[in-house]
């Protein structure tokens, strides 16, 4: 049975998880993480405490948490890196397209959660629409909220904290998106 009622928070990692200085008061972790797809390894930085939260969002059945990331193909590897529940891919193209030509399939992923009735967090740092008719769409009857972080901190503790009262049923304004967006 779905919980209609437990939002489905879109995750994007490059930019949002893993990110040049997530702060959060605590000093950084970092790992390799081989990409079979692209054949190299990238280095990942994040904040462990952002990592818990997610974690303890997810596993408390506060929201559902599902991948929406170019990592889609290979995020078990993420998965065993941040001892995370194997958690659900919204995005399943192969090959997985890279950058802004990715940005049209998480676009339908955020509609895709709201079709099936369900309220949507999604947190991207590129993805996001700009204002105008799409982000209306997503967001104007108050059953998503969207949060672009800055790329190079990525979630920082407020971000979590209007997640965190956005899953608990409070309203949020519906012509605020957190953050930037993409200009077009």
């Amino acid at each position: 049975m779905i919980d209609v009622e437990r939002p489905v928070w879109l995750l994007d990692v490059d930019g949002v998880v893993n990110t040049t200085r997530p702060g959060w008061g605590a000093a950084p972790r970092r790992s390799l993480v081989w990409s079979a797809a692209d054949n190299t390894s990238y280095v990942l930085r994040w904040a462990p405490p952002l990592i818990d939260r997610i974690r303890r969002l997810h596993d408390g059945g506060r929201v559902e948490v599902r991948w929406c990331t170019t990592w889609c193909p290979e995020s078990e590897r993420l998965e065993r890196l941040w001892r995370l529940p194997e958690l659900a891919r919204a995005l399943h193209a192969d090959p997985m397209p890279r950058g802004a030509e990715c940005w049209p399939l998480k676009l339908a992923a955020a509609r895709a959660v709201l079709a099936e009735g369900r309220r949507l967090v999604w947190t991207d740092d590129e993805a996001l629409p700009p204002p105008g008719p799409e982000r209306d769409e997503l967001a104007g009857d108050g059953r998503a909220l969207l949060i672009a972080p800055r790329p190079l901190r990525g979630l920082q503790p407020a971000d979590l904290d209007l997640i965190e009262k956005f899953a608990a049923g409070r309203r949020m304004p519906t012509h605020r998106v957190a953050g930037r967006h993409r200009l077009g």
